[in-house]
Order: structure tokens, then sequence, then C-alpha cells
């Protein structure tokens, strides 16, 4: 994925050199991306992520939260034909993700998540990014990014608890690390202004 959703993209629009954000995921495809090709990227920005090929358990990082498990054990049931079933359980599943700063916008919510339903090929392949593993010969490779970083991450994460930032911003050299207090694992849009005026400053030192 860092390859071909990442430098393979630069590739087709002939970008030498980028900024690349990454959200949970997408942070730890991005530290991939820069450990494997660190001559195309200027800068990293990982938000809501955790260090790629980590041991959790050697570091002591808390899991995901137990309620986040417990709620999407209830998808095996739900009749994925149904879309307005589908989409109640999606936009009730992100309501466990805002935090208790913000007030969760069930209305809003529904708009992408219709999108989502009615696009997908396979919906339930949204699932498959639960079952990838860090890669065991990245451990301990964090500090050989050497372009600055920052990390941005909610103190009420409850898929990645805030605790994963924090190793984050601990472990790469040179980075800096933005703290959302009472903001969950969700992008919520009353933050936008904060991320968005952290990540121009961040991206325009170089």
């Amino acid at each position: 994925m860092a390859d071909d959703a990442v430098v393979g993209v630069l590739d087709a629009y002939h970008i030498d050199k980028a900024h690349i954000f990454g959200m949970s995921l997408g942070g730890m495809i991005a530290q991939v991306a820069a450990l494997r090709h660190p001559q195309r990227i200027l800068t990293l920005t990982l938000m809501a992520s955790s260090i790629f090929g980590s041991d959790e358990n050697s570091r002591n990082l808390p899991p995901m939260d137990e309620k986040i498990l417990a709620y999407h054990a209830n998808g095996a049931t739900l009749n994925w034909s149904d879309q307005d079933s589908v989409a109640h359980y999606l936009v009730a599943g992100s309501r466990l993700l805002c935090g208790s700063k913000h007030t969760f916008d069930e209305k809003r919510a529904y708009k992408p998540v219709i999108t989502e339903i009615k696009r997908a090929n396979n919906l339930l392949s949204m699932f498959n990014h639960a079952l990838l593993k860090g890669d065991d010969s990245y451990e301990g490779m964090l500090t050989k990014i050497n372009v600055p970083v920052l990390v941005i991450h909610g103190t009420e994460d409850t898929v990645l608890p805030y605790e994963h930032g924090l190793a984050l911003a601990n472990e790469i050299p040179n980075s800096s690390l933005l703290t959302l207090e009472g903001s969950g694992h969700e992008n919520h849009f009353d933050d936008w202004d904060r991320i968005i005026n952290a990540i121009s400053d961040h991206t325009s030192v170089l």
C-alpha cells in the first residue's frame, strides 16, 4: 500500500516529492513510505495513528476500547443487503469515535455513509484493514525517519488511545505533537481549523 497508494500515485502525477498526511492505518502506511522512499517525502503528518510494526505489549500501549470491539461484533448478525440497517449500524458506530468534547452530528454522518454504501462493490471489505498486522522488520525503525513529522492525536481516541500518539512523538526524532483535548478517533469538524492551521505551519517549513 505504501508503494502503490503513496509512491505510485506520486509517480502517476509526476510529483517528485510531497507532504504526506495519513490518518489511523494511513499514518502507518505513511511511516512505511517514509522508510522505503525517503527521497520522496517532504514532511509527514500522522493523525490518530500508531507505530507500524510495534509490539504493543513491549510499550504498554493500551488496546482498542472494548466497546468498539463489542459493537462491531454485532456486524456478524447484520443483514448487509438491507441498506437502511447498514447505514444505521455504521452511523451508530461512528458515534463511538466522537469524543466528549464534540456533539455527534448524526444527520451529517449519514451523508458519507450513504455515498459509501452506494459506491462500494463489496462493503464488507472495509473491515479488511483490521486484519493487517505490523511487520517485525520495521520494529525500531522510527529513528530513521529524517523528515519533519507532525503527530495529531485526540485524548479520547477509542480506537488507538492517546498513548499511541505519544509513543510516535517520543520515538520519531524530528517530531511535534498536537493534542486534541476531548477528541476521539473521528476527524471532527470542530477541530478542523486547528488541524488545518497546524498542518499549514508544519508544511511551510520546507
